[in-house]
């Protein structure tokens, strides 16, 4: 009974995507995370009508999970898929696309756009091989969270932090340090940020063998050292964003590193925590050297295959303009990639941290971009997990070993 309920509306839904090109009126295909807010279908609207009849953009779900994102687009791609146009692509894609051909190089006035005006480090995950594939759409960084009815003053360094929260331990008052420690991409992201942080990198700036040495070593360290200290919540080996979330929100946590959308879900689900709630900047390595916490994302680019490539690329400029990336910010809580939205006084009241968002956006580090980053990925967040069991130089030289052989490998990631 269902099923039939559904048949006439998809029925329905398909004989408007035909009488749209019937009409001489293309249908976009925009490929992207589902978002509950509603503000990429309200981008996808706006487009819509603003091309006066020429195009109308369908803005289609992709599954939640990012691998599970990357692997229908990768399906769907390799078999040449014309159906696919405007493609939202995780920060660490757009390498492994472009080197497989599945996605155009934006050249000429396009180019120009989509670089005016946007922030530095984000156009650096669009690029590869010193060409521009994607448009950053959107942006994400972690920010230090914590109570300040316990920590009056927030540390400045990732050794403050543990030091702080150790005496509050030893005080028997809530003192945990959530972070990601689960053996997944934000363990990685954990150990990249630890690593350009203390001067280092995971690979060469040509991308071409592992970098590591001494800071690889002792971001490596910093993480056995905080979770084999009192900071360590007794699940961080198997802890994500959300459960780091929770955990600060049931009130068991003096610190959080954990990206911005935690903000509002503390002053939904715990009011009188939020009352206490604060921001700081990523913790340094160094004293004298500012952190430099990994960015997270989505870039749009426009499918090889697409039947309507001119239309695309400037439907993806549409979709990511000032007013739509306002709207996401606002009320889909996604960080903009154009720099002058730091300014804007709507945004500056759904973000009160802005501006400390916007001054890790600009020293931030990137993800290895390398079309064989899905190894080198597993490759860390594997050794490195459990963070209690890291040994630091032998965990460093079995990254080196199979980051060369991950780059050495041909093929794309199935």
């Amino acid at each position: 009974m269902r099923m039939l309920a559904v048949l006439p509306l998809l029925a329905s839904m398909l004989a408007a995507c035909g009488d749209d090109e019937a009409a001489g009126r293309p249908t976009l295909n925009w490929y992207n995370f589902p978002d509950d807010s509603g503000a990429l279908q309200k981008a996808a609207d706006r487009c819509s009508q603003a091309s006066n009849g020429r195009y109308t953009i369908s803005y289609n779900k992709l599954p939640r999970a990012a691998d599970g994102q990357r692997q229908q687009m990768v399906r769907r791609l390799a078999a040449e898929d014309d159906s696919l146009d405007i493609l939202g692509l995780d920060v660490t894609w757009a390498a492994e696309f472009a080197e497989a051909r599945w996605i155009r190089e934006w050249t000429g006035a396009a180019k120009e756009q989509a670089t005016e005006g946007t922030l530095r480090v984000p156009l650096q995950t669009s690029t590869w091989k010193d060409k521009l594939y994607a448009v950053p759409y959107n942006t994400n960084t972690q920010l230090l969270w914590y109570r300040k009815d316990l920590v009056p003053t927030p540390p400045k360094t990732w050794s403050e932090m543990v030091d702080m929260a150790s005496e509050l331990a030893r005080q028997g008052k809530p003192h945990y340090v959530e972070i990601q420690g689960a053996q997944y991409e934000g363990l990685t992201v954990w150990f990249n940020t630890m690593i350009n942080s203390a001067g280092g990198s995971i690979l060469n700036p040509s991308a071409t063998e592992p970098s590591l040495g001494p800071p690889a070593v002792r971001a490596a360290g910093l993480m056995r050292d905080l979770a084999n200290s009192p900071a360590a919540d007794p699940s961080l080996s198997n802890q994500m964003e959300d459960q780091n979330r929770l955990a600060m929100e049931s009130g068991v946590a003096a610190f959080e590193l954990n990206y911005p959308f935690v903000y509002p879900s503390m002053q939904a689900n715990n009011p009188e925590l939020f009352k206490n709630f604060r921001w700081a900047p990523y913790p340094r390595v160094d004293a004298n050297q500012v952190a430099r916490p990994t960015i997270g994302g989505i870039n749009l680019a426009v499918s090889a295959y697409s039947r309507y490539p001119d239309l695309a690329f400037e439907a993806a400029l549409c979709l990511r303009n000032r007013e739509n990336q306002l709207t996401a910010a606002v009320e889909g809580g996604l960080p903009p990639t154009l720099r002058s939205l730091y300014d804007e006084p709507s945004l500056i009241k759904a973000y009160p941290f802005a501006e400390d968002v916007l001054a890790a956006l600009e020293s931030a580090s990137v993800r290895p971009l390398t079309p064989a980053y899905q190894n080198i990925s597993i490759a860390i967040s594997h050794t490195l997990s459990p963070p209690s069991g890291i040994k630091p130089e032998s965990a460093v030289d079995t990254i080196r070993e199979q980051i060369d052989e991950a780059l050495r490998s041909e093929g794309v990631i199935p």
